[in-house]
């Protein structure tokens, strides 16, 4: 199996899909046929989320083993800093060096629902500390042939971090992430791809030369609206698109059909400027990515990242 370095030197655009692990053994299920749906676009990889304070720790191990094992699928945990030990981290990052997978997010995580957390708890404060530890046992373990290292992922936020107020200080902190060990950025959905274009600008005149992917998530509802409002602070969602919203009657069916067509007309837009990599956040089904891909007129990513030369 090619590297996940190699994933991003080599393939010019990445297309990848998130999925966040079910808690019910029927929710897998379902899961895991939407995944075998979309292995059909022949995604670059596809990542697994890991819930606040690492609620779902277990449960991503086990779908992140299962999708890698049964379709072949390149897969990438997430791993956060939140409620745990340094022996706790080393642990999972020793266990999925030793099943083959070889790319991990390092993320700081979100503190557990309805808890008021205690950040100094923590044995990471922050992701550039646990970056670091991931590139440590990741040299340690290439030390000992036979494991090529870990492609270490870090999140970028496009619209501004919302635990950090001011903007001068925010590349500062991105920059401590990738000189601590990161390959290449995920960030998070956007909807305005003004916004996407001066982040990737100001990463260049930080001296943040790695990839960087865009995240892309369809709307699906006005209650989803609001709720992506709410945990992502910050988030803005243009006038356009909001016009868009209004003029339907307001059913999911309608909100859907506008997240879908915004979305579709983003990636087109992305892959016109040649980013580094789309990362669709898939709400765990497959349909609105597909249809994604059909709009764009393209069967699968390699399709989308390259298409045919045609005679006009």
């Amino acid at each position: 199996m090619k590297h996940f370095r190699d994933i991003l030197k080599e393939s010019g655009t990445t297309f990848s899909f998130e999925f966040f692990p079910p808690k019910t053994p029927a929710g897998a299920s379902k899961l895991f046929d939407h995944i075998v749906k979309l292995e059909a676009l022949a995604p670059s990889f596809v990542s697994v989320t890991y819930g606040a304070g690492g609620s779902t720790r277990q449960l991503t191990r086990d779908l992140v083993h299962k999708v890698r094992e049964q379709t072949g699928i390149v897969t990438v945990p997430h791993l956060t800093c939140v409620n745990h030990s340094e022996d706790e981290i080393r642990a999972i990052v020793e266990g999925y060096a030793q099943r083959g997978i070889q790319s991990i997010l390092a993320l700081r995580g979100d503190a557990p629902t309805n808890e008021d957390h205690d950040w100094g708890s923590d044995r990471f404060s922050n992701a550039s500390e646990l970056v670091y530890f991931i590139r440590k046992i990741s040299d340690e373990y290439a030390k000992l042939g036979g494991f090529p290292g870990f492609g270490i992922g870090v999140a970028g936020f496009p619209e501004g971090h919302p635990g950090t107020p001011n903007r001068l200080n925010e590349m500062d902190y991105l920059k401590a992430k990738v000189d601590s060990g990161a390959d290449y950025i995920i960030t998070q959905m956007f909807f305005d791809n003004r916004d996407l274009y001066d982040f990737r600008d100001r990463c260049e005149m930080s001296g943040i030369r790695i990839p960087i992917i865009a995240g892309v998530m369809p709307i699906q509802s006005i209650a989803g609206m609001k709720r992506m409002a709410e945990l992502a602070q910050g988030m803005r969602f243009p006038a356009p698109l909001l016009r868009m919203v209004r003029r339907t009657d307001g059913s999911n069916d309608a909100i859907r059909r506008v997240g879908v067509h915004w979305a579709t007309e983003q990636s087109r837009d992305l892959l016109d400027h040649r980013v580094a990599g789309i990362h669709f956040y898939t709400l765990n089904t497959s349909s609105a990515t597909l249809e994604i891909y059909r709009t764009l007129g393209v069967a699968n990513s390699d399709q989308l990242a390259k298409g045919p030369l045609l005679d006009f």
